[in-house]
């Protein structure tokens, strides 16, 4: 099994050209091709993309796109997203084992018993979810638009939100609606370190935490912002402190960098000495992937027909509310 690993990657490597950037922007000419990119990707592929963003900008750009071929740098339940909002196009993800711990968490057979459960109950899913999860919701938020989105349900409609319990709490305690919450959550914003935070903060007493909705109360409870990834990098560009705790995946450092040279951003330090506050999953995406994906057509996302129709809707729902 190692030797045909180590064979099949000596032959993708053969097959690489030494300008990837160059390689990479003649595809896009020759089959009409879209790079998505989100936030959390390494640098060299937000570098390519033609769009950069948290996954609202990206669902957005998704279904405006008159490309004939997606190439989504992220991971998979966000292809499948591009897939869900366009049927007609060929939709690539550079690897396929590019997964999500946060949608892994929310196995579709136990969600389903969980919704039966409930019936009185409507549905809210966050997008980090598979397509089957959508296909069981009535609505579909991000991390952007989730307050707004629970603002604009009925006081008495009873609102089942899943699979992000951090991201619940949060909006419940932003909302004050009561909602019951799937117990999921994303490993990459629970294993931020509330003691070496607190730590960073007395290291550099002029530091903002900036944080996102997805980690744990232990984290937010000391940001002096928390936001969306696009919020995030937003804020950090127009606040006037030259220094951030940024408590979120730190590929978004990259942009907040470039758009704020002048300014100093620590990523916010795990519970261990790993860099386990990168995600596994975006990091198996490569430019040298991106490129072979593209070459090949493959791999491709696809899905049932009745799937897709199902998970189409929530989606709508939240595009026309948001």
């Amino acid at each position: 099994m190692f030797a045909t690993t180590l064979k099949r990657d000596a032959a993708q490597t053969s097959q690489l050209p030494l300008d990837l950037f160059g390689a990479i922007a003649g595809l896009k000419k020759e089959l009409n091709a879209v790079v998505l990119a989100h936030y959390y990707q390494e640098g060299d592929i937000q570098d390519t993309a033609d769009f950069i963003g948290d996954s609202l900008q990206l669902s957005r750009q998704a279904a405006d796109t008159s490309a004939d071929v997606i190439v989504f740098a992220g991971v998979h339940f966000m292809a499948e997203t591009a897939k869900i909002l366009n049927p007609d196009k060929l939709v690539l993800l550079p690897d396929l084992d590019a997964g999500c711990s946060l949608a892994d968490s929310c196995p579709p057979a136990e969600f389903a018993a969980f919704k039966a459960a409930h019936p009185d109950h409507l549905v809210i899913s966050y997008i980090n979810c598979s397509a089957a999860i959508k296909a069981m919701s009535d609505i579909i938020c991000t991390s952007s638009n989730a307050v707004k989105i629970v603002n604009q349900i009925p006081a008495d409609q009873p609102i089942i939100f899943g699979p992000d319990r951090n991201l619940g709490r949060y909006v419940i305690k932003e909302t004050g609606r009561e909602m019951l919450l799937w117990q999921g959550a994303c490993m990459v914003h629970e294993i931020f370190s509330e003691k070496k935070i607190i730590g960073l903060k007395i290291e550099h007493p002029e530091a903002e935490l900036i944080a996102h909705p997805e980690c744990e109360e232990a984290v937010l409870r000391h940001a002096q912002f928390i936001g969306s990834t696009s919020a995030l990098l937003k804020y950090s560009q127009q606040s006037s402190t030259n220094t951030f705790i940024v408590a979120t995946e730190p590929g978004i450092i990259h942009q907040m960098q470039r758009s704020s040279p002048g300014k100093q951003f620590i990523p916010a330090p795990p519970t261990n000495s790993c860099a386990c506050n990168e995600c596994p999953h975006m990091r198996l995406n490569t430019l040298e992937k991106l490129y072979l994906a593209m070459k090949n057509k493959a791999p491709e996302i696809t899905m049932a027909e009745d799937v897709r129709l199902a998970a189409l809707r929530p989606i709508e729902r939240m595009l026309e509310m948001s």
